[in-house]
């Protein structure tokens, strides 16, 4: 994870924003005891990784990844239609 600081800053976002929006995101930074440009970067990174973990991470309850961990470790015999789903993919692959 890297924090707002620890990249070169190269690139830029350029957005517009209402008066009242912006004097509460200098208010904000104020009380943060940031800079504007370092608490919106900070609160948009932040704001990022929330949105793509909400894709791309699966959580589970302790009960369902003990369920999970036991069917994956559990040597289980594959199935005929199991078998033969791989004997075909072995064929489209060859």
């Amino acid at each position: 994870m890297t924090s707002p600081h620890s990249t070169t800053r190269d690139a830029r976002l350029d957005f517009r924003l209402s008066q009242e929006h912006k004097r509460m995101v200098e208010q904000a930074a104020t009380i943060n005891g940031q800079s504007v440009s370092d608490f919106v970067i900070a609160n948009v990174i932040e704001a990022a990784r929330r949105t793509i973990d909400e894709v791309t991470v699966t959580r589970l309850s302790m009960h369902d990844r003990d369920t999970f961990l036991k069917l994956i470790e559990a040597d289980a015999t594959p199935s005929k239609a199991l078998k033969a789903a791989a004997d075909r993919y072995r064929e489209r692959r060859a």
